[in-house]
C-alpha cells in the first residue's frame, strides 16, 4: 500500500517582504508548503483559507500585529501551530499582555538563523504529530 506523504504547511508573516520571500524559499527547499502574508490582516485571511499547520509571524507589524493576528487564527484554527519572532524590545509588553488572557506563544528573537527556524518547526510535529494536509 502506498502511503502518500505529507509536507507540513507553513504561513510566514512578516511586512518585510525580503524577509518573508526568504523564509518561504528556504522552507521550500527543505521539503514544506509555504505561502507569505504581508500584513497581520492578510495573514489571518490567508490562513483561514489554507488552514495551516505552522503560522510563523513577525510581531510588530502595521495595523493588526503579529500577536493580534495570532491569536485570531489560534482561535479559528486551534491545531495551528503558532511561531513568533520578533527584534523588538516593544514585544516584551506585548507577550506580557497575551499571556495574561491565557496566550503562551514560543518567540524566537530576530535576528534567527533558519536553521533554528526549521528545527522550531520540525520540534513541534517530533513527538508523533503529522501535518494533516496530503501534499
Amino acid at each position: 500500500m502506498l502511503v502518500e506523504k505529507t509536507k507540513t504547511r507553513v504561513l510566514i508573516v512578516d511586512n518585510e517582504p525580503t524577509i518573508a520571500d526568504t523564509l518561504a524559499l528556504i522552507l521550500r527547499q527543505n521539503g514544506f508548503d509555504a505561502w507569505v502574508a504581508y500584513s497581520g490582516e492578510e495573514a489571518v485571511k490567508s490562513a483561514l483559507t489554507l488552514g495551516p499547520d505552522v503560522v510563523l509571524s513577525d510581531i510588530i507589524m502595521g495595523e493588526m500585529n503579529g500577536l493580534e493576528a495570532a491569536i485570531l487564527i489560534s482561535e479559528a484554527l486551534p491545531q495551528c501551530k503558532i511561531l513568533l519572532f520578533s527584534g523588538q524590545p516593544a514585544t516584551a509588553e506585548l507577550l506580557k499582555e497575551s499571556r495574561f488572557h491565557g496566550r503562551g506563544f514560543e518567540v524566537m528573537a530576530k535576528p534567527v538563523h533558519p536553521t533554528v527556524i526549521l528545527e522550531e518547526i520540525r520540534a513541534l510535529f517530533a513527538a508523533g504529530v503529522t501535518s494533516p494536509h496530503p501534499s
